[in-house]
C-alpha cells in the first residue's frame, strides 16, 4: 500500500514552479485582442454548449463591450468577437470560464517560461460554473482589485514555489483537483504579508488554489519530456494536442461519472468541461486517488478496481505524466476528476466526478 510519504514523490513534476505574479490578460499575451475570448478544451465546431454562452456574455459585460446580455448575445452571434482554446496560448481556464482581456490571471513558471490561468471568484455564483447571475460581475472585480493590487507586489517580491504545496497537500489527503482544501491551506502558509482580512477571504475559498495549481500544470505540459501539449474539454468534446501538432485531436464529451447533489439529480449533465484536466495529466487528480481516501470512499461504487495500477500504466516513469505511448501499451485511459455541470446552464454546479477518455484518442502515436 501507499504511504503519505511517498505522495511527495508525485509533486516532482512540479518542481521550479512558482507562482510569479498576477497579470490582465491583456498584459500577459498583448497579441490578442479584445474580440478574442479564451475557453477550455478543443476548438468548438458549431455553437458551444449553454454553460459556456452564458460566460462569454457575462466576459463581454466584464470586457464593457457590451451594456447588456442582448448586446453580448448579438455579438457572440455575428461572429464579432472569437471562441479560441485558451491552451493554444498557454492559458488553462476552468469548467465553463471564458477568460476575456480585461480578466486577472495567475502567472506561474520558473522565470524563463510561464503559463496562466484565471484568478477565480469563489463558490457560486462564479463564471467558471457557466452562471449567467449578474451577481458574478462584482465578485470578478472584487477578485480583480485583490490580485493586481494587494497579491501581485506580495508575488513579485517572492514568489510562491507550489511543489512544497502540492506535496503537503497530498500527504494531507488532496489529489489536488476534486479536492483542495489542503492545498489551499498549504498556499495561503506559504503567502507572506497578506492582509488578515484577504487571508480570511481566501481561506474561505478553498478552490482558490485550483486555477494556480492549473497554470502550474500548463506550465509543465510545456516544458521538456512532456508528449501532450494541452488536453481538456469544451462540453461538447475532450481532446489533446501533442507537442509538434497544431490540431486538437477529439472525441464526444460524455459527462463524469461520480456524485449529483441531491437538489439536481434529475438534471441533466454537460459532458466533460474544463482545461484542469492538465493537473490529471501531470499526476494530480485521477492519478493521485489514493492519496484521496475520502474521494474514493465518495466514487466506490464507480471507480475502477486497478487505482493502484492505474497511475504507472498511464504515465511515463521518468516524467510522471501522461503519455500517449503508455496509454496505448496498456490500452488503459487516464482517470480526470471533474465537476459536473447542468447542460441547460440554468442549475451551474450540479456534482462532481471522473471521466475516462477513450484510448482510441491516444492513436496513432506521432511518427
Amino acid at each position: 500500500m501507499t504511504t503519505p510519504t511517498d505522495f511527495s514523490a508525485w509533486a516532482a513534476p512540479f518542481a521550479g514552479a512558482a507562482w510569479r505574479n498576477v497579470v490582465r490578460r491583456h498584459v500577459a499575451l498583448p497579441h490578442l485582442g479584445r474580440d478574442v475570448l479564451l475557453h477550455a478544451g478543443p476548438p468548438f465546431e458549431g455553437a458551444p454548449p449553454a454553460p459556456v454562452r452564458q460566460a462569454a456574455v457575462q466576459a463581454l459585460l466584464f470586457e464593457g463591450l457590451a451594456d447588456d446580455a442582448a448586446a453580448a448575445q448579438a455579438l457572440l452571434a455575428t461572429g464579432a468577437v472569437r471562441l479560441v482554446p485558451a491552451q493554444d496560448h498557454g492559458v488553462a481556464t476552468p469548467l465553463a470560464q471564458v477568460v476575456s482581456a480585461a480578466m486577472p490571471l495567475a502567472e506561474v513558471g520558473d522565470g524563463s517560461t510561464q503559463a496562466w490561468a484565471p484568478l477565480v471568484e469563489g463558490p457560486p455564483p462564479a463564471l467558471r460554473f457557466g452562471t449567467s447571475d449578474p451577481a458574478a460581475l462584482p465578485r470578478l472585480q472584487a477578485v480583480t482589485e485583490l490580485g493586481l493590487q494587494r497579491l501581485a507586489p506580495l508575488l513579485q517580491a517572492q514568489p510562491l514555489p507550489l511543489a512544497p504545496v502540492i506535496a503537503q497537500a497530498l500527504a494531507e489527503g488532496d489529489e489536488c483537483h476534486g479536492r483542495t482544501g489542503a492545498a489551499n491551506a498549504a498556499l495561503l502558509e506559504r503567502l507572506d504579508g497578506l492582509a488578515d482580512a484577504d487571508r480570511a477571504l481566501l481561506a474561505g475559498s478553498p478552490g482558490f488554489v485550483l486555477t494556480i495549481l492549473m497554470a502550474a500544470a500548463a506550465w509543465r505540459m510545456r516544458q521538456p519530456g512532456a508528449h501532450i501539449a494541452a488536453a481538456g474539454g469544451n462540453g461538447l468534446r475532450f481532446g489533446l494536442r501533442l507537442h509538434g501538432e497544431t490540431h486538437w485531436r477529439a472525441i464526444g464529451a460524455t459527462p463524469p461519472t461520480g456524485t449529483r447533489f441531491p437538489a439536481h439529480a434529475g438534471a441533466a449533465a454537460l459532458g466533460a468541461i474544463g482545461d484542469s484536466a492538465v493537473l490529471d495529466f501531470c499526476g494530480l487528480g485521477g492519478q493521485a486517488l489514493l492519496a484521496a481516501p475520502a474521494l474514493c470512499e465518495e466514487w466506490r461504487g464507480s471507480l475502477p478496481s486497478d487505482l493502484a495500477q492505474r497511475r504507472a500504466a498511464v504515465s511515463d516513469a521518468a516524467t510522471g505524466l501522461v503519455a500517449p505511448h503508455s496509454v496505448a501499451a496498456s490500452g488503459l485511459p487516464p482517470l480526470v476528476n471533474l465537476a459536473v455541470l447542468d447542460a441547460s446552464g440554468a442549475a451551474g454546479l450540479i456534482g462532481r466526478g471522473w471521466y475516462a477518455p477513450d484510448p482510441a484518442l491516444f492513436h496513432p502515436l506521432p511518427r
